[in-house]
């Protein structure tokens, strides 16, 4: 696993032009939201879900960052394969969640978690753990803030999202104190510049800091 792990992310981050965007996201709705929908879900909702419900439709509404890098040409995918990064003993793993668009919170929860104990228990099948059409990256529960994900090819980017922390925000010109959520993209430069990928984010934060819109 170390292997394919050191060839395929050194393949990566050596072959594909890297750059970076960071945004910040006040979650305090999230949150609300949150604890709502999870006294009525039949399965406990995490913010990872919805974080990937909230890209995947920010995907939607900004195709090209949902495309693949082939060596001489850009693939624009109409589907929106999500792929989540589940630490395992000995490295890393990237089950995909397919038509992550078309499904419910409690859908995703589901097959996130799902997903997620089969790797830890060695039984993803091959097919489980490829078409990926975009990545995402979450070490917010080991405690870290901020970080860059190297791209998992042939994606064009990748989302690596940090905890929630509560910082003093201003808001109405008030200094409050407000729970904030550190995004960073990492970007393919042979396929996405950087304002498609900073439209993407402004539209993730807007989904994610107001979450009713990605329920409709």
């Amino acid at each position: 696993m170390r292997k394919t792990i050191a060839k395929r992310l050194g393949e990566s981050k050596f072959g594909a032009p890297h750059f970076y965007l960071t945004m910040e996201v006040n979650m305090d709705k999230a949150i609300e939201a949150r604890a709502s929908i999870n006294e009525v879900a039949p399965v406990k909702i995490s913010f990872n879900d919805m974080v990937i419900k909230a890209t995947a439709a920010a995907l939607r509404k900004h195709p090209k960052v949902n495309s693949s890098w082939l060596g001489d040409k850009i693939r624009y995918n109409h589907h929106i394969h999500i792929g989540v990064a589940v630490a395992v003993e000995e490295g890393l793993l990237v089950p995909v969640l397919r038509f992550a668009d078309n499904k419910s919170l409690s859908q995703i929860g589901t097959e996130v978690k799902e997903l997620g104990g089969k790797a830890k228990n060695k039984k993803l099948s091959p097919a489980e753990m490829s078409g990926n059409t975009f990545t995402i990256s979450n070490l917010g529960m080991f405690g870290i803030e901020e970080f860059t994900a190297i791209i998992n090819p042939p994606d064009a980017a990748i989302l690596a999202v940090g905890g929630i922390k509560q910082l003093p925000i201003v808001k109405n010109g008030e200094i409050k104190i407000g729970n904030v959520m550190k995004l960073t993209l990492s970007c393919d430069h042979r396929a996405l510049d950087g304002a498609v990928g900073s439209a993407f984010l402004q539209t993730l934060k807007e989904f994610l800091e107001d979450p009713v819109r990605i329920l409709v």
